[in-house]
């Protein structure tokens, strides 16, 4: 079959430009980048790539297509690995050479269908430009009429320019997600695998690629992720031509995917974006993606409410008393909705028992959660509720009625992971019974958010048939939420994993919020936040005022810090509010206000991080019409000189004269010069740049810039 096409294709957004060429027969990336000059010609950059034949080289050298393919030649990684047949004919069908037989072009999208009669499959690829961000995903149709085992299918791959040197990757452990990890590429494969079941804390999958230098201000960068909620492979590789690429796919175990005849399956969204300006642009270009999404209509609906979260109040010693005092007294600083965690359901006093029993304790509880809810609503606040539904407990009624529920791989003894086991979200069964009882809370009760939590690893992920079934479970979640949001569309969910277990784009389709760690240390929070801001913007990242002394390092900090920290995100409170004295309940207060006071700018506004001297975290939130910003200070170490380095701002108008104030904290105790504010240029603060405060460390400054 043959067919005829145009050399190239060419996609573009605001500020980013795709060219994908048809090279050999199969669409390939040819130009990923900043945005190209309208009227170029695109055999130019065939043009300009063009290579002589290398030295123990072949004459003609096979395409880094968007799924490189065994049957091609490709001398690296593929971007598909299946075969046919069962025992002594396994292994047919392996080398697959599909090539283009349609294109689809529409305004912002590219389809490409491309076909392999001899081995009965077909591929397609979709590439989709929004805003400044490619959304690209890869297809796989089995043709033939014997099954087609799947070992793995990598969403569209991405070439690299060969001076991008640099990736930086995210590592990290519980209470301490999202840590940057900076390497220098050389020939071979940087190859991170993910196989915890869900994002996991310590495998984000996301990465950054940068020219050497590059900084949040300067020099081409690109960022990738990878919108799936579990087993994941990245991989970035550098062959001895030197090309050099970006993949990355589901993760996935043996047998777990199996088309039958005419069967299709579709790899997870690779999301990816670059600019020629900075690590800082590439971040923004994400946020305008995602605040743009429809999925996200709802947060833009309202204000975000300031939360409060019973768990390191109460923990499991549930007491409707203690708790409507605590409601009153989270109404009094100005919370908005309270959630009440884990501890209200079933025989859970602790959290050995309990799980998957997702009715209401009639110990506790004796008149069901109507009072408490009736005391939170009197209050003005919305009320919210703590799950765990992909959870069970051995001591729990649902696991005696049914333990073979559960994932597992006998007769190997199941790995102890915090007294609890993980139901197979791949049954059917199992998702109704979920579904049905969390929709029966939802009925019942006037609840307006669930935090959904998940907290353990999909250790040993077998079902009942003995089969894999970690991405059949990730799928099966994804269905649970799915029907909770359409038959509840005005119930916010988050995604709670441990903490930031479970962050990605594929997630966040279906929820509004990431609680992003379980550390509450707001100096450990900075970098945690700062980590996640590179992918996610600040209106989903739950960031709370913890107790004074945080009950995971220890360290005990002060109001003014902790509030600074929570204020950048969404914004809310967990700590036992009768404990504070009259000062940290008043400044507590006039955080909430403050926030308040400027939540649109800091959940619609441009986020600048600064590249700040070591000891320092800082960043700027400025409006889209550059009218108004807040700059956040934090001094983490006590600097070795005595003055602190200037810090220079960004995003500001150059031109526009800027009112400067302080507005936090509320008693500033350093003698600064501009304590009292000043009136200066936006060139002035950006490229002179202002001198800081001596501050101890552990101190934070916000300060407000007006137009």
């Amino acid at each position: 079959m043959t067919a005829s096409f145009s050399a190239a294709y060419r996609l573009d957004g605001a500020n980013v430009t795709l060219v994908v060429e048809v090279i050999a027969g199969t669409p390939a990336v040819r130009y990923w980048g900043p945005r190209l000059p309208d009227d170029l010609a695109l055999e130019e950059l065939s043009a300009l790539a063009a290579r002589a034949e290398a030295n123990a080289s072949p004459a003609i050298e096979a395409p880094l297509a968007v799924t490189p393919q065994a049957g091609q030649g490709f001398p690296g990684r593929p971007g598909l690995a299946a075969h046919r047949g069962v025992g002594g004919r396994g292994g047919l069908d392996w080398a697959s050479f599909a090539l283009l037989v349609e294109v689809e072009q529409h305004a912002d999208r590219l389809v490409f269908i491309s076909r392999d009669d001899a081995h009965s499959i077909e591929l397609v690829h979709e590439l989709k430009i929004s805003g400044d961000v490619l959304a690209a995903r890869t297809g796989l149709v089995n043709r033939s009429v014997e099954a087609l085992q799947v070992d793995h299918l990598a969403a569209p791959v991405i070439p690299l320019p060969g001076f991008v040197g640099q990736i930086i990757g995210f590592e990290g452990r519980w209470s301490g997600e999202f840590q940057l990890q900076r390497h220098q590429l050389s020939m071979g494969t940087w190859l991170r695998e993910n196989r915890r079941g869900r994002t996991s804390h310590d495998a984000f999958p996301g990465l950054l690629a940068c020219e050497r230098d590059t900084n949040e201000t300067r020099g081409l960068a690109y960022g990738f992720h990878l919108g799936w909620s579990g087993n994941h492979r990245l991989a970035v590789e550098t062959l001895a031509d030197g090309r050099r690429s970006v993949s990355m796919e589901a993760l996935y175990l043996p047998g777990e995917i199996t088309l039958a005849p005419s069967e299709g399956m579709e790899t997870p969204t690779i999301y990816a974006t670059v600019a020629d300006d900075g690590l800082g642009a590439v971040s923004r270009q994400f946020h305008a993606y995602l605040r743009a999404r429809f999925e996200h209509r709802r947060l833009r609906a309202k204000p975000r409410p300031v939360h409060y979260n019973s768990w390191e109040a109460v923990y499991f010693d549930h007491d409707t008393a203690k708790l409507m005092a605590l409601a009153e007294r989270a109404a009094s600083v100005g919370v908005e909705r309270f959630v009440l965690d884990d501890g209200w359901f079933g025989s859970r006093r602790s959290d050995r028992a309990g799980l998957g029993d997702w009715q209401v304790s009639p110990a506790v509880y004796p008149d069901g959660l109507g009072p408490l809810i009736g005391k939170v609503r009197s209050l003005g606040m919305e009320f919210g509720l703590w799950v765990e539904p992909e959870m069970v407990n051995p001591d729990s009624d649902l696991f005696r009625a049914h333990p073979e529920w559960v994932l597992g791989t006998p007769p190997a003894p199941q790995i102890p992971f915090r007294h609890q086991l993980v139901l197979d979200f791949g049954r059917a069964e199992v998702r109704e019974r979920m579904y049905c009882d969390v929709a029966a809370l939802l009925e019942e009760y006037p609840i307006s958010y669930l935090k959904w939590d998940m907290n353990r690893d999909l250790s040993q992920p077998g079902g009942a048939d003995g089969r894999a079934g970690a991405t059949a479970h990730v799928n099966g979640l994804y269905e649970v939420l799915d029907r909770l949001r359409a038959a509840f569309p005005a119930v916010e969910i988050e995604s709670c994993a441990s903490g930031g277990g479970r962050a990605d784009f594929g997630v966040l389709a279906r929820t509004d919020r990431v609680w992003t760690s379980d550390s509450n240390d707001a100096l450990d929070r900075l970098s945690i936040q700062r980590g996640f801001s590179y992918f996610f913007p600040a209106e989903l990242m739950g960031a709370h005022v913890g107790p004074t002394r945080c009950h995971i390092t220890g360290r005990i900090l002060s109001m003014p810090l902790r509030v600074a920290a929570a204020l950048f995100g969404h914004m809310g409170i967990e700590a036992d509010l009768g404990e504070l004295d009259a000062q940290e309940t008043s400044d507590l207060a006039a955080g909430v206000a403050l926030h308040k006071a400027h939540r649109d700018l800091i959940h619609s506004g441009a986020l600048h991080r600064i590249d700040a001297a070591q000891g320092v975290n800082a960043f700027a939130v400025v409006a889209e019409d550059g009218s108004e910003a807040l700059v956040s200070y934090t001094m983490i170490e006590e600097q070795r000189g005595y003055f602190a380095e200037p810090l220079r701002l960004a995003g500001l108008d150059p031109a526009a004269e800027y009112q400067l104030s302080v507005v936090w904290p509320p008693r500033l105790k350093a003698e600064w010069p501009l304590k009292d504010g000043g009136r200066f240029r936006g060139a002035a603060l950006m490229q002179a740049g202002f001198q800081p405060p001596r501050l101890h460390p552990g101190t934070a400054l916000i300060l407000h810039l007006t137009r």
